[in-house]
């Protein structure tokens, strides 16, 4: 397995703790932390496995630092790259756009050429609607801290346990997952 980008802003609380998280799950050496409040198109590319955390800001939107990168990352081809995301979100404060953030950023990595990793169940959450869901699992992981906080540490290890398994293989999807 290649080294993995754990794209990020050092600037966030709950982004940054869930990514030290995962680069201690990871193990030493496996991954490289990334600002992603500076990161460029040519350090971006030069990754061929990536994990970006995207928390959902205010009614859905994407946090500032990223939305400046898309227009720049709409000009790359990510073709054969592998992307999985992560974010925070708050299934009973902002219910109407749980972890949107993570279904906007998938749907441009898709459209760059990218492929997304890293799908996971929606059981256990209570929501209205989701920009992140595909079926009944959402496009990354999907943390909430304010009412789940304690499942936190579990649902990252899980996912890292996947992750592992998912940027070594030519898998794509998972085959529970049903289109909308």
């Amino acid at each position: 397995m290649s080294k993995i980008a754990l794209c990020y802003s050092y600037n966030t609380n709950k982004t940054s703790l869930a990514a030290k998280k995962i680069a201690e799950e990871f193990g030493k050496g496996n991954v490289e932390l990334v600002n992603a409040e500076s990161i460029t198109p040519g350090q971006f590319l030069s990754f061929q496995n990536y994990i970006l955390g995207v928390p959902t800001w205010f009614d859905g939107e994407l946090p500032n630092y990223w939305d400046e990168f898309i227009p720049a990352l709409e000009d790359l081809d990510l073709k054969g790259k592998k992307v999985a995301l992560f974010g925070n979100g708050d299934q009973k404060g902002y219910p109407e756009n749980f972890v949107d953030g993570i279904g906007i950023m998938a749907d441009i990595l898709e459209k760059c050429g990218a492929q997304i990793v890293g799908y996971t169940s929606a059981d256990g959450y209570t929501f209205d609607s989701s920009k992140a869901l595909s079926g009944n699992m959402f496009k990354g992981l999907a943390l909430d801290f304010e009412n789940q906080g304690k499942q936190v540490s579990q649902k990252i290890k899980d996912w890292v346990k996947q992750l592992k398994t998912e940027f070594k293989t030519k898998a794509g999807r998972p085959k529970s997952r049903k289109k909308q």
